[in-house]
């Protein structure tokens, strides 16, 4: 059976992949003297990078989270317009965001830890869950709103603790329910505990559920269907030969869309008062 992602799309993305990892290391190596600020991402399968997974071309491309594309957007030409959160001229993304995990069982875990312990002053910290905290029937990452609050509230006042700055992220869209034309929220009240949390705690918020439902819609639920998430048709993808119908998870094109509208938001944002290195001392 042939399948459109041949072995030159494999090669190509292996080079691809080859130089922004070198890329990275040699920023890092290269410049020992010099500071990077790290963006930390942590959240579900839609932030997950999904190319640090073994045999990913043929078992899981193209599936893509939009963390997994977000380094592309640190250029440094970029982080010009960003000052308000990053004085550096050095990003390193490190998307540690994980399929299936809630804001508990992220923590839990032991993932939340691993993180704290290597934050530096002046890193971000994107904070985006929601899509798994409301699944009722799984025990494992259920969280009540009032859980879910209370370690948005952890992660935001530890990373305080370490000098770094909590960015908060409302769960990007599913691709339903649709009502005359336009998409509608589908994570019930926990977009708006987050925002309340971050309203309490005074700490920059990024809209993504309003600004995503915003944008499939401007593109229609046809389009949006095909082009950003993951239904495709069968014998195209080598990880799919059935094909698949996802409305949770995103193409690349899905995924740049995603990353592009969090790097819009942030070019407005500011450090909050609470963030000011003179608040942290």
């Amino acid at each position: 059976m042939k399948y459109r992602v041949t072995k030159t799309i494999r090669i190509l993305f292996s080079i691809v992949m080859t130089v922004i990892i070198s890329g990275c290391m040699n920023s890092q190596s290269g410049e020992s003297d010099k500071k990077i600020t790290k963006v930390w991402l942590i959240g579900d399968s839609t932030v997950a990078d999904y190319s640090l997974e073994d045999d990913y071309m043929s078992k899981r491309y193209p599936m893509t989270g939009w963390g997994q594309v977000f380094q592309s957007f640190m250029a440094s030409d970029s982080l010009k317009q960003i000052r308000g959160l990053i004085k550096k001229d050095s990003v390193l993304v490190d998307d540690r965001a994980k399929g299936g995990r809630s804001t508990r069982s992220f923590f839990e875990e032991g993932r939340w830890s691993e993180i704290y312990n290597l934050l530096k002053p002046g890193d971000l910290v994107l904070i985006q869950f929601g899509h798994n905290d409301a699944s009722v029937a799984k025990g494992e990452r259920y969280t009540s709103v009032t859980g879910y609050k209370e370690f948005l509230r952890l992660y935001v006042n530890q990373s305080r603790q370490k000098g770094a700055v909590p960015i908060l992220i409302t769960p990007v869209a599913r691709n339903y329910p649709w009502e005359e034309g336009r998409l509608k929220n589908t994570h019930g009240d926990y977009p708006e505990a987050m925002r309340q949390v971050a309203k309490e705690l005074e700490v920059c918020l990024i809209d993504l559920g309003e600004m995503s439902m915003d944008f499939f819609s401007s593109k229609g639920q046809e389009y949006s269907t095909h082009t950003f998430f993951m239904n495709i048709d069968s014998c195209v993808y080598e990880a799919y030969p059935e094909g698949l119908k996802d409305n949770t998870h995103f193409q690349p094109a899905g995924a740049y869309a995603m990353a592009a509208l969090v790097f819009k938001s942030m070019k407005g944002q500011e450090l909050s008062l609470a963030d000011q290195p003179q608040r942290r001392k």
